[in-house]
């Protein structure tokens, strides 16, 4: 049973004090690697919990949390896309797993949430409930809904069934619908500063917390999967490569990291050419702590207006990246394209 991270303790209490103003449906958002989706578990399995410890928490033993932790409790339904579904038995806020043959299998099922999905809930939500009748529909991510998905859900928000709570959990809260967010409770999720995230890290064994945090993107779920998950070799390969564009072969570099996850590896070349500009225009850098010689060579060698214009055409590469034709050729046609910004003087 997972507890509840340290950062989130003061607003675990906060939140279960102010039940009373929930409503129908809250909406769990903040920065993807914060935590949200634990928590939100979390938060089920104790409003569902018959004998709840103190600080309102979940006791671990009773019937309900029993069910709950081998994902049969009949009071609570979960929505993910099909791509998430072989990480959500331990934390969903990670993108890959460390199976290859799973993330194969990912890779070919669907990132969306469909309409089918959101169908289903009907029997669930409209009948009786088992115990006291009260149930919990958790949704993750709330982004990942398509039209007609958020359309139907929609329906329900506006006409919430008795004895109902809806958990939404995004990473992208300007994604949903804004009729979807005004029916919800919305409350942003606490993000822990560099200092705790360093020390909660380190806890768990992460020898380089300050570098893996950094590149991260300063979310400590994210920097943990990154240390102990299969990403690290991979980005210290993407590293080395795009650091020398002198030695970059852009067709060896998509065949090598066309396994890994594809908005992930859009996302470290945004924050390299993040890092590439602000340390052109402040001296600092603020991801790839430990490349900052590389960095300055390359920064003062680059035409800032063309690196500039490359990061922005980075956000369509990242919509792209989620459903490609063809791995290898997308990741091939990023790296030429970042070949040939490095030649602009």
């Amino acid at each position: 049973m997972r507890e509840i991270y340290p950062w989130q303790q003061a607003f675990w209490q906060k939140l279960l004090h102010s039940r009373r103003f929930w409503g129908h449906a809250l909406l769990l958002k903040g920065k993807q690697g914060a935590g949200k989706y634990d928590f939100a578990r979390r938060l089920a399995q104790s409003l569902l919990c018959t004998e709840p410890a103190a600080g309102l928490q979940a006791c671990g033993r009773c019937a309900s949390c029993g069910w709950f932790e081998q994902s049969g409790h009949p009071n609570f339904y979960q929505i993910v896309p099909e791509a998430f579904s072989a990480v959500t038995g331990e934390s969903a806020e990670k993108e890959e797993s460390d199976d290859k043959s799973g993330t194969a299998t990912k890779k070919s099922a669907s990132q969306q949430i469909g309409i089918e999905q959101i169908r289903k809930l009907n029997d669930f939500v409209y009948l009786t409930g088992h115990q006291s009748g009260f149930k919990i529909v958790l949704i993750y991510p709330a982004e990942a809904m398509n039209t007609a998905a958020a359309n139907a859900l929609l329906k329900k928000l506006e006409e919430p069934p008795p004895d109902v709570l809806f958990i939404l959990v995004t990473h992208q809260a300007q994604h949903l619908l804004p009729t979807i967010r005004s029916r919800c409770q919305q409350l942003a999720m606490p993000l822990p500063d560099v200092a705790a995230s360093v020390a909660w890290l380190r806890q768990q064994g992460v020898n380089d917390p300050d570098e893996c945090l950094a590149a991260a993107g300063y979310a400590p779920l994210s920097a943990l999967q990154l240390a102990k998950g299969g990403d690290a070799q991979s980005l210290e390969q993407f590293i080395r490569q795009v650091a020398d564009p002198k030695r970059l072969d852009p067709l060896q570099l998509a065949e090598a990291l066309q396994q890994s996850s594809l908005p992930v590896v859009v996302n470290w070349l945004q924050k390299w050419c993040y890092d590439l500009i602000s340390y052109r225009t402040t001296g600092k850098v603020r991801y790839f702590l430990k490349q900052l010689p590389a960095i300055q060579t390359l920064s003062n060698q680059l035409n800032p207006l063309a690196c500039g214009a490359f990061a922005r055409e980075l956000n369509n590469k990242q919509k792209l990246a989620h459903h490609p034709l063809n791995p290898r050729l997308f990741l091939e046609d990023l790296f030429i394209a970042y070949a040939a910004m490095t030649q602009q003087r």
